[in-house]
C-alpha cells in the first residue's frame, strides 16, 4: 500500500505561496515523489510533469542531459542526481527541478553494490542534494523512506527561499 509523504501537502502549499513550479526525475522511488505530490487538491498549479528515469533509455528519452557533463560523473553521487534535476527543471520549464537516483532493493545494481542507498538533488532558487543510506534491503520501505526524504529538502528549500523574500 502506497503511503504518501506528510511532506507532500507542507511542499503543495510552499510552492503555491511562491507561485513556483516543479518537475520531477526519479529512479528508484518509482514515481512515488511524482504520486504524493500530485496527491494534494490544486496539484495543477504546481508540478508540471515527471519521468520516472528507471533506465539509461528513458534517461535519454526524457532527459536533455548534458552528456558530456555526465560521463565526468560516478552514479550514484549528489553531483550526478544534479545533473538530473537540472535537466528536469530545464525540460519543463519549472522553477525546481528535482532528482532521485538509488538502489532500493533487495540486490544491488550495475551502478552500485550497496543497497537502501538514494542521491538526491534538487535544482532551482538555490540547490540542495543530500545522499540517504537505510542500510536496508526492503524495497518498499526504501522507496517510501527515499520519497519522504526527497520532499522533506523540496520542503527545507521551500521554507529558505520564503524566508528570504
Amino acid at each position: 500500500m502506497f503511503h504518501f509523504s506528510p511532506h507532500a501537502q507542507i511542499a503543495a502549499t510552499l510552492l503555491c505561496e511562491l507561485s513556483h513550479s516543479i518537475s520531477v526525475a526519479e529512479s528508484s522511488t518509482g514515481g512515488m515523489i511524482s504520486a504524493s505530490l500530485l496527491s494534494v487538491p490544486g496539484a495543477s498549479r504546481y508540478f508540471k510533469g515527471g519521468a520516472v528515469i528507471y533506465t539509461a533509455k528513458s534517461r535519454l528519452a526524457f532527459l536533455d542531459l548534458n552528456r558530456e557533463r555526465t560521463r565526468q560523473l560516478s552514479p550514484l553521487t549528489e553531483e550526478m542526481a544534479l545533473e538530473f534535476a537540472i535537466a528536469a527543471r530545464a525540460k519543463l520549464d519549472t522553477t525546481w527541478g528535482i532528482a532521485e537516483l538509488g538502489v532500493a532493493g533487495p540486490g544491488g545494481t550495475p551502478y552500485s553494490d550497496v543497497i537502501g542507498i538514494s542521491v538526491i538533488a534538487l535544482s532551482g532558487p538555490i540547490d540542495a542534494t543530500v545522499t540517504i543510506k537505510t542500510n536496508s534491503d526492503n524495497r518498499a520501505g526504501n522507496m517510501a523512506t527515499f520519497t519522504d526524504r526527497a520532499l522533506q529538502l523540496l520542503v527545507d528549500s521551500l521554507r529558505s527561499i520564503k524566508s528570504i523574500s
